[in-house]
């Protein structure tokens, strides 16, 4: 079993670089002999000659003891990043993203973070998945809707949006510039099939006193875009992707729907416990850069 220590790498690396006992003794403040049994003992563990030994003439390294050389000041390197918390704050950045609003965010900050050098890791997932993730510390910062977040996540608002319905253009309702629950209570609903959307959804009708019809529940938002562009029902949604046409091709009309209060958060979202590196403070300041709001 090897049992090299990292001084005998540092003794190994202070030869390669001086190619001289003496000078890397001086180097190290250690005596010869010292730095002399020391290298010995780590040939005898690999069982490789790292250095060509002519008297009178530099101490070279030998075709292996490059290589294992070039590999001792890579491991190096990395412990005193290690050691120092280099390591991690250079390490890219895990943003979890929320399913419906992935489509229209994650491509920008991608690219505005590869333009600043910052290195993200996206994780695209629902409500349940964003907040486990965050809770067990594998995921950075979550862009997400502030819905199935306890007390020990801290939150940014970074927009305030607003729900709209989704329909065909030839749907009677369609003729209205905006609609009301009201309106929406007595159609065919397409919801999101997510646990908290759809509790959220039915709580906005209830505190209007209103008993939603949901008809359908769409697997994505490109699900429930299609079903409502073919007079399968109408959709509702917060998220509200830029183009007024679903994934086959056929085109929808978008309205806003009034009287819900003050809207929904769209929130960046981290344990409140751990502090953020350096590169997830950058990545946060894009975040906010991003138009989310409607």
């Amino acid at each position: 079993m090897l049992s090299i220590t990292l001084r005998q790498l540092e003794y190994a690396l202070a030869v390669g670089r001086t190619e001289s006992m003496t000078l890397a003794a001086r180097t190290l403040n250690v005596s010869q002999p010292a730095l002399s049994v020391a290298l010995a003992q780590l040939e005898a563990q690999i069982g490789q000659p790292l250095f060509l030994r002519r008297s009178g003439g530099p101490m070279r390294a030998t075709p292996y003891g490059r290589r294992f050389l070039d590999e001792a000041e890579r491991i190096l390197a990395s412990l005193t990043q290690l050691a120092t918390g280099r390591a991690a704050q250079d390490a890219p950045v895990i943003l979890g993203c929320f399913e419906d609003l992935a489509p229209m965010v994650l491509a920008p900050l991608i690219a505005a973070a590869r333009a600043r050098d910052i290195g993200l890791t996206p994780v695209v997932a629902g409500f349940e998945g964003l907040a486990e993730g965050l809770a067990q510390g594998r995921i950075d910062l979550a862009l997400t809707y502030d819905l199935g977040l306890d007390d020990s996540v801290a939150r940014e608002e970074v927009a305030r949006v607003h729900p709209h319905a989704i329909l065909a253009p030839d749907h009677p309702l369609a003729a209205r510039q905006t609609l009301t629950l009201h309106d929406l209570a007595d159609e065919p609903l397409i919801l999101a099939d997510q646990g908290l959307s759809v509790s959220h959804m039915r709580a906005l009708f209830t505190r209007a006193g209103l008993a939603p019809r949901i008809a359908r529940r769409a697997a994505s938002l490109d699900l429930m875009r299609s079903f409502a562009a073919n007079g399968l029902g109408v959709g509702l949604s917060y998220s509200r992707p830029a183009p007024d046409i679903s994934c086959d091709g056929r085109p929808l009309a978008i309205r806003p729907v009034t009287g819900t209060g003050r809207g929904e958060a769209v929130v960046l979202a981290r344990l409140a416990a751990l502090p953020l590196s350096p590169a997830a403070e950058g990545l946060s300041a894009l975040v906010r850069g991003l138009p989310m709001g409607s």
